[in-house]
């Protein structure tokens, strides 16, 4: 029996809506998809796991329950969640702060952070807050992310390299590396440069040698996106046939089979208190690099995704890995472009890929222990470099320099002094530079244009202006912080002209006056009045007007409303003296 269920229910919980319709024909399709998102995602899942500087399983146990709770709760039918480099990083600075790399309270703060993240995403979700990811702006979250990528890149190379090297930003990393040089494992540097060149050829390369050599492109894709398994079995298989372990290369070790474990976060206040500003931080350029890459998928065939359904989704994600042995993840760029591209049809394709995984947990993971760490650092390199672009500092430089500030200092805090300071100072000068515009509106004086009614600034284009009149448009909403600014410009202008009898503040583009802008518009209206200055308004918004009405300022107005500028200049100079009306 097909029961309809309330809107409420499936927008909640969407598989209750796309599942009803699931065909044989979809399932071919997430099946298909699954296997080769399963094929990439498992070096990519040890990697970012050793990349957040937690036991290799994690990253494969963080790409489980997650997917699943998010094919669930989730809206967008091609975003692929698991771990991801930026954040296994930022979780790796947070984590780093409060505990040793490799004890048992570094991996619980690791469990707690994608608790803490999980609540904060539910938490934005439930109460439909997500615009407030909207205050990290893309140029801020691109300067980030090429930062954070030079980072991720540079501490991969003590793995590349065979040496030991610490450091939480660029700067103390290099340094780092620079004194260990003279330990370089020269059998680890062959094993890193063969892996690295070989992924970044198998990016770029195979496909379409495959291609040319009469294989159909769906098959040949698939081989490609399996390159970076055959670097792992290759270079897994030579480490263990020449024993490479005893000469000093680093392999993965042991790693856990079996079933993901139950796990627990912490509830110590002094850890909460501890990583609370880090996963604000962690959920926020998670859900911001996760909700874009769900919208440009969801564009290509005409579907849509709810922004707040998507914080629900990523939300229940990380507090299922919190409870599976996982650590924060959220949606992947390159990944969910392979999903889409692999023709995955619904959420359940993700679900299929955990259940790939699920079997790899099972069966796999002994055939890792001698896997090189050199292999996963090169997987991490050719993941994040295609991340890293510069071209964002030349297209602000071109378009705007306040852009440009923004996303420079973003860049050098992260590479400098680190990443939770980077993005911090990113979002703190993007509103700090938003404020200084709003604080300075642009204020035009304006006039009639020959043979129209239409009305321009005065210093871009030939119009007619009378001594008698002066017409001020605002094109910005005014509240507390530019309303001082409004009176100082206003009293300027009446002061070079003598002859004046009218001010008109022409409003098109205020879609808001405050108490402040509301005190100083009275304030206004007495100064011009004591001066022989009639204050006039015209083209106020309706929603402005009812606010006004509200308050007695109209009953002190020394001037009129109009609904035009038009209708405002005719009646103060020789036209007829119509009844002003309210917008």
């Amino acid at each position: 029996m097909n029961v309809k269920l309330p809107p409420a229910v499936t927008r909640r919980i969407p598989i209750l809506d796309w599942g009803r319709s699931y065909d044989r024909n979809a399932f071919t399709n997430d099946s298909l998809a699954a296997v080769i998102v399963t094929i990439m995602l498992i070096p990519q899942s040890l990697a970012y796991a050793l990349l957040a500087g937690l036991p290799a399983q994690m990253g494969i146990y963080a790409s489980i329950l997650p997917i699943v709770l998010y094919a669930i709760f989730g809206t967008s039918r091609a975003l692929a969640v698991g771990p991801v480099a930026v954040v296994s990083l930022m979780t790796a600075t947070a984590v780093g702060n409060i505990a040793q790399t490799g004890t048992p309270e570094y991996i619980a703060a690791a469990i707690t952070l994608a608790f803490l993240s999980g609540l904060f995403l539910l938490g934005l979700g439930i109460f439909r807050l997500g615009f407030l990811a909207n205050f990290l702006s893309h140029p801020v979250i691109a300067g980030f992310i090429t930062a954070s990528g030079m980072i991720i890149a540079a501490s991969q190379l003590k793995h590349i390299l065979g040496v030991s090297a610490s450091g939480h930003n660029l700067l103390e990393l290099l340094v780092s590396l620079a004194e260990h040089l003279g330990d370089i494992n020269w059998i680890t540097l062959v094993i890193g440069v063969f892996a690295t060149a070989t992924l970044f050829w198998v990016r770029k390369g195979l496909k379409p040698l495959l291609i040319a050599r009469g294989m159909k492109p769906r098959l040949a894709d698939v081989a490609a996106k399996s390159g970076p398994v055959a670097v792992v079995a290759v270079t897994t298989l030579v480490t263990w046939l020449f024993s490479l372990d005893e000469y000093g290369v680093r392999t993965v070790g042991a790693v856990p089979q079996g079933l993901p474990p139950l796990t627990a976060p912490s509830f110590s206040p002094d850890m909460w208190a501890s990583l609370v500003g880090s996963a604000v931080l962690i959920s926020i350029i998670g859900f911001v690099e996760s909700v874009s890459v769900a919208q440009t998928l969801a564009a290509r065939k005409r579907q849509r995704i709810d922004p707040d359904q998507e914080l629900i989704g990523l939300g229940m994600a990380n507090i299922g890995g919190a409870f599976t042995g996982g650590y924060p993840v959220t949606g992947g760029f390159a990944r969910s472009v392979v999903n889409f591209d692999a023709g995955a049809e619904t959420p359940a394709a993700g679900a299929f890929t955990a259940l790939g995984l699920l079997m790899a947990s099972l069966f796999l993971t002994p055939l890792l222990y001698y896997l090189p760490q050199a292999t996963l650092a090169a997987t991490i390199i050719v993941a994040v470099l295609s991340l890293v672009d510069f071209s964002i500092l030349k297209k602000t430089w071109a378009y705007s320099r306040a852009d440009f500030a923004a996303v420079s200092a973003t860049i050098l805090a992260t590479l400098l002094i680190g990443v939770e300071i980077g993005v911090t100072a990113g979002v703190a000068l993007s509103i700090l530079i938003h404020l200084y515009r709003s604080s300075k509106p642009h204020m035009a004086v304006v006039g009639q244009v020959p043979g129209t009614e239409h009305y321009r600034n005065v210093l871009r284009h030939e119009v007619i202006t009378d001594d008698r009149i002066l017409t001020v448009r605002v094109d910005e909403s005014l509240y507390f912080a530019n309303a001082r600014y409004l009176e100082d410009r206003i009293y300027d202008m009446v002061a070079q002209r003598p002859k004046l009898k009218h001010v008109i503040l022409m409003c098109p583009a205020v879609n808001a006056i405050d108490m402040s802008a509301l005190e100083s518009l009275e304030a206004i209206n007495e100064r011009l009045k004591s001066l022989g200055v009639q204050f006039h308004m015209s083209e106020v918004k309706g929603p402005v007007m009812d606010r006004l009405k509200r308050c007695d300022f109209f009953n002190h107005l020394n001037g009129k409303v109009f609904l035009s500028q038009h209708q405002a200049v005719r009646s103060l100079t020789d036209g007829p003296d119509e009844t002003p009306q309210a917008a």
